[in-house]
């Protein structure tokens, strides 16, 4: 008997993923809930266990291909026997969920490059194959496959539209003899001459090429989009945290002691932050300008940005922060950065903040204009805080000078969803909330 094993669902927001390595091979033996396979989504890379024991028969979809929640990826045998076999190769008891169309006239196998034995595997598409295959007119009998046994992968249909586009087909595939060649297009002689006068890369002998990690690429796609979706503008304001420094300074020694972790600035903002939105709801909202909704969210899930020890950053979510205490807080915020850090976090840890703050402060920062995290409308920034002299109002009336714990609070935000006066309302409330409450009684 044999078990198919799928895409996983590995979160509420995740749609697809992308195969990064098979732990196990062909032909050996599984447990239930071994690792068999590595996979990256938009949000974290994670090891997914097999459902049960068997011998890995059959592997569906190779390394580097993205596929969709769902997609049969390989093919378990229970007991102890291989895969079976006879003089054609491999057979399964499972029949692949779509196959390439036979084309009209037979096409040679040393064109296309495909071995007979592993015609079938060829034949075995990911939904995402055949969706960009179709949204491109590729006749997918024409690519070559680099995939395990000449699989055709995402990779190959992107190489062959590129290739098509640029006038030619891919070397090793097979002319198209239904469709009239395609126009080639000759750079005109302003286009060749401005690509001969563009500088090249700058690069010595001490010059050092590093593959770019799948985070950083994560990162990089999210910021280039959060960029070109909404309309950032940056506000920020100045905050006297004298009194919730006091209160910090007098409850640190207990409170590490009592919790284990130690008692910083973060947890004030955060609940400090959360009465604002409460108070500027449309700043704890979600705007689809093609969908044409507005939702106002009834929760407040936080986003914490949690530096990767400076190999990258995650916003992961304290859910329901509207809810807790200043100690609450205090924990969700310290157990999200320890999962994080210890790559530990799930895809929905990652996923479903309606708000989002990033703490650049504790590595010195004045002032950061951080970039939205997308679909949230705006992202506060919390800056270093510093002893400094202030004018203060004096019992009798008369200014004086005082030495205060003194920082900046900034926030970027999206103006096709709210305007300025929010945006200053909204700092000013989380001001005067960090100034003026009685912090001691939260401790208590």
């Amino acid at each position: 008997m044999a078990i198919t094993i799928t895409m996983p669902q590995l979160g509420e927001t995740v749609t697809e993923g992308t195969i990064l390595s098979w732990i196990k091979q062909i032909g050996e033996r599984v447990e239930e809930d071994e690792i068999i396979v590595e996979i990256s989504t938009d949000k974290v890379d994670t090891e997914v266990p097999s459902p049960a024991s068997g011998i890995l028969s059959e592997i569906l979809v190779g390394a580097g291909e993205t596929v969709a929640v769902g997609t049969a990826l390989a093919v378990l045998t229970e007991g102890d026997e291989g895969p079976m076999t006879d003089d054609r190769g491999p057979i399964t008891e499972t029949e692949p969920t779509t196959s390439v169309s036979t084309p009209t006239e037979p096409i040679s196998e040393t064109k296309t490059g495909v071995e007979p034995a592993d015609a079938a595997r060829r034949g075995v598409l990911s939904p995402v194959v055949r969706k960009l295959a179709a949204e491109n007119d590729v006749d997918v009998a024409m690519v070559r496959g680099t995939g395990d046994g000449g699989r055709i992968t995402r990779k190959d249909i992107e190489a062959f539209i590129a290739a098509r586009a640029g006038g030619t087909a891919a070397a090793e595939s097979v002319p198209d003899v239904r469709r009239p060649t395609e126009e080639v297009r000759i750079p005109t002689e302003e286009v060749v001459a401005a690509v001969a006068d563009s500088p090249g890369p700058v690069s010595d002998d001490r010059s050092e090429v590093r593959e770019i990690s799948r985070l950083r690429v994560r990162i990089a796609k999210n910021m280039v989009a959060a960029k070109q979706t909404a309309a950032h503008v940056f506000t920020s304001v100045e905050v006297d945290y004298e009194r919730v420094a006091q209160i910090r300074n007098a409850h640190k020694g207990s409170f590490k002691e009592s919790e284990g972790f130690s008692l910083t600035f973060l947890p004030f903002i955060v609940r400090a932050t959360v009465d604002a939105l409460a108070a500027y709801p449309v700043v704890n909202s979600l705007f689809d300008l093609e969908a044409g909704t507005h939702t106002f969210h009834r929760s407040v899930h936080m986003g914490i940005a949690v530096d990767l020890d400076q190999k990258g950053l995650v916003v992961a979510t304290v859910r329901d922060a509207d809810s807790m205490t200043l100690k609450g807080a205090a924990r969700s915020i310290s157990g999200i950065a320890k999962k994080a850090r210890s790559n530990q976090l799930m895809p929905d840890d990652l996923a479903g903040s309606t708000f989002s703050i990033t703490n650049p402060g504790p590595f010195g920062s004045l002032i950061s204009v951080p970039v939205i995290n997308v679909p949230n409308s705006a992202i506060l920034s919390t800056e270093t805080i510093v002893k400094r002299p202030v004018v203060i109002e004096m019992p009798d009336g008369s200014d004086g000078i005082a030495i205060h714990h003194i920082g900046y609070l900034g926030l970027s935000w999206d103006h096709r969803v709210f305007d300025g006066s929010t945006a200053v309302l909204f700092l000013d409330r989380i001001k005067q909330n960090l100034e003026t409450w009685d912090w001691e009684q939260e401790l208590s």
